[in-house]
Protein backbone atom coordinates (compact mmCIF):
# COMPACT_ATOMS: atom_id res chain seq x y z
CA UNK A 1 0.00 0.00 0.00
CA UNK A 2 1.52 2.98 -1.02
CA UNK A 3 1.38 6.33 1.03
CA UNK A 4 -0.41 9.45 0.14
CA UNK A 5 1.54 12.38 -1.55
CA UNK A 6 1.71 16.26 0.04
CA UNK A 7 4.09 18.79 -1.72
CA UNK A 8 5.24 21.93 0.16
CA UNK A 9 4.85 25.68 -1.00
CA UNK A 10 8.65 25.29 -2.29
CA UNK A 11 8.70 22.76 -4.18
CA UNK A 12 5.38 23.52 -5.97
CA UNK A 13 7.37 26.73 -7.01
CA UNK A 14 10.37 24.33 -8.11
CA UNK A 15 8.47 21.78 -10.08
CA UNK A 16 6.62 24.79 -11.81
CA UNK A 17 9.88 25.87 -13.47
CA UNK A 18 10.90 22.28 -14.67
CA UNK A 19 10.43 21.48 -18.19
CA UNK A 20 7.67 19.33 -19.24
CA UNK A 21 10.07 15.95 -19.83
CA UNK A 22 11.95 16.23 -16.16
CA UNK A 23 9.14 17.07 -14.60
CA UNK A 24 7.29 13.67 -16.25
CA UNK A 25 10.64 12.46 -14.77
CA UNK A 26 9.66 14.00 -11.42
CA UNK A 27 6.14 12.06 -11.66
CA UNK A 28 7.65 8.71 -12.05
CA UNK A 29 10.25 8.96 -9.78
CA UNK A 30 7.15 10.56 -6.91
CA UNK A 31 5.56 7.34 -7.72
CA UNK A 32 8.73 5.35 -6.74
CA UNK A 33 9.26 7.15 -3.60
CA UNK A 34 5.27 6.92 -2.51
CA UNK A 35 5.27 3.14 -3.53
CA UNK A 36 8.57 2.44 -0.94
CA UNK A 37 9.01 5.49 0.94
CA UNK A 38 12.42 4.04 2.55
CA UNK A 39 14.33 4.31 -0.95
CA UNK A 40 15.91 7.34 -0.46
CA UNK A 41 19.02 8.27 1.65
CA UNK A 42 18.40 9.85 5.18
CA UNK A 43 20.30 12.98 5.53
CA UNK A 44 22.22 13.70 8.92
CA UNK A 45 22.53 16.54 10.94
CA UNK A 46 20.29 19.78 10.55
CA UNK A 47 18.96 17.98 7.39
CA UNK A 48 17.99 14.52 9.67
CA UNK A 49 14.63 14.22 8.86
CA UNK A 50 15.30 14.85 5.13
CA UNK A 51 15.34 11.40 2.85
CA UNK A 52 16.74 12.35 -0.51
CA UNK A 53 16.36 10.29 -3.69
CA UNK A 54 18.89 11.01 -6.49
CA UNK A 55 17.82 10.09 -10.07
CA UNK A 56 19.20 11.04 -13.43
CA UNK A 57 17.14 13.27 -16.34
CA UNK A 58 18.03 14.86 -19.32
CA UNK A 59 21.68 13.85 -18.41
CA UNK A 60 21.99 15.18 -15.18
CA UNK A 61 21.77 14.28 -11.53
CA UNK A 62 18.76 15.67 -10.16
CA UNK A 63 17.31 15.35 -6.64
CA UNK A 64 13.98 14.68 -4.52
CA UNK A 65 13.85 15.62 -1.11
CA UNK A 66 11.37 14.49 0.90
CA UNK A 67 10.07 13.83 4.60
CA UNK A 68 7.46 11.18 5.60
CA UNK A 69 4.96 10.57 8.83
CA UNK A 70 4.68 6.82 8.92
CA UNK A 71 1.75 7.12 11.23
CA UNK A 72 -0.32 8.19 9.07
CA UNK A 73 1.14 7.12 5.59
CA UNK A 74 1.91 10.44 4.33
CA UNK A 75 4.81 11.83 2.12
CA UNK A 76 5.74 15.34 1.98
CA UNK A 77 7.89 16.64 -1.10
CA UNK A 78 9.96 19.44 0.35
CA UNK A 79 12.53 20.04 -2.70
CA UNK A 80 13.53 19.17 -6.26
CA UNK A 81 16.06 19.94 -8.31
CA UNK A 82 19.73 19.67 -9.68
CA UNK A 83 22.30 18.60 -7.78
CA UNK A 84 24.11 21.88 -7.69
CA UNK A 85 23.68 23.67 -4.38
CA UNK A 86 20.81 22.10 -3.62
CA UNK A 87 21.38 21.31 -0.10
CA UNK A 88 22.34 25.11 0.56
CA UNK A 89 19.28 26.51 -0.97
CA UNK A 90 17.10 23.46 2.10
CA UNK A 91 18.95 25.21 4.50
CA UNK A 92 18.27 28.88 3.86
CA UNK A 93 14.77 28.11 3.80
Amino acid sequence: MSYRVAQTRRFARQYKKLHDNIATDVDAVVETVAENPAIGERKKGDLADLFVFKFRSQGQLYLLGYTRDDQVRLIYLEAVGPHENFYRDLTRG
